[in-house]
């Protein structure tokens, strides 16, 4: 692995070859995403761009339509600077999830259980309430309209397309984690419901039962956004994301693997 002196030095980094590269951010950035996000973002500035910057040079795909494919199935989030996922205390890290269907939606989902880190807390929680949160989203290919591309003076500009159409909530009871498998069937039961008509996409919008009125506006703020996603490295089992949320924000970036495929 790279230390964090060498991640300074660009002929290091220009040395070194992908699997030396991807495996240095995955070692620098274990046991790190519990950390406030405030820290990761700091310890992001002051050592992890120019890793993120080598791995962006030698994108093995670097269009947005052949990545498509590759970012179907479920993938684990590694390291993340989003501020969203950690809006409820307890998230279990290694039940986090994204999942990308062949149809053009697609869902980030986790599990909270708090006091799960505590060892008493933990033996309790195993078998009370866990909550489970699915931000069901679409995506899609669009092309950016420029004049001057448009009258054949350069290539097409594309991008993600991305849109939150549903949240959904679940309390289950007892120690069953919210492994592979049971992240995979919830996501199918949820696909299947926004898929069955226009009322079903309504219900799946917006959940009223059971929170409260802060967490309800939260949840609207969400639903309303349109963020901006770019892989600045993707290949079929590992994944470096950029998003944006809205505008005004800060970038935020996750670190990905593969679990299974579609």
């Amino acid at each position: 692995m790279m230390d964090l002196n060498a991640l300074q030095k660009p002929e290091v980094l220009n040395n070194a070859s992908i699997e030396e590269l991807k495996a240095s951010l995955l070692e620098l950035v274990a046991q790190k995403d519990e950390e406030p996000v405030a820290t990761k973002v700091r310890f992001l500035n002051d050592n992890l761009l120019p890793l993120f910057e080598a791995l962006a040079e030698r994108n093995p795909t670097p269009d947005v339509t052949q990545q498509i494919p590759l970012v179907q199935g479920l993938w684990h989030s590694v390291w993340s600077t989003i501020p969203f996922q950690d809006i409820l205390p307890g998230r279990v890290r290694a039940q986090s999830y994204q999942i990308f269907a062949d149809n053009g939606l697609y869902a980030n989902m986790a599990r909270y259980r708090p006091g799960h880190k505590k060892p008493l807390l933990n033996w309790l929680s195993r078998w009370l309430l866990s909550y489970d949160l699915m931000i069901l989203q679409t995506y899609a290919v669009s092309e950016d309209y420029d004049a001057e591309r448009a009258a054949g003076a350069g290539p097409v500009a594309q991008h993600w397309d991305i849109e939150n159409v549903g949240i959904r909530q679940l309390l289950r009871f007892g120690p069953a984690p919210l492994d592979a498998q049971a992240a995979i069937a919830w996501f199918q039961t949820s696909l299947d419901k926004y898929q069955q008509s226009e009322a079903a996409k309504q219900a799946l919008a917006m959940p009223t039962n059971g929170i409260s009125r802060t967490m309800q506006k939260r949840y609207e703020k969400v639903s309303k956004a349109k963020p901006q996603l770019e892989h600045l490295y993707i290949d079929r089992d590992f994944r470096l994301v950029k998003s944006i949320r809205e505008k005004t924000q800060r970038p935020s970036y996750t670190i990905a693997v593969r679990i299974a495929d579609a």
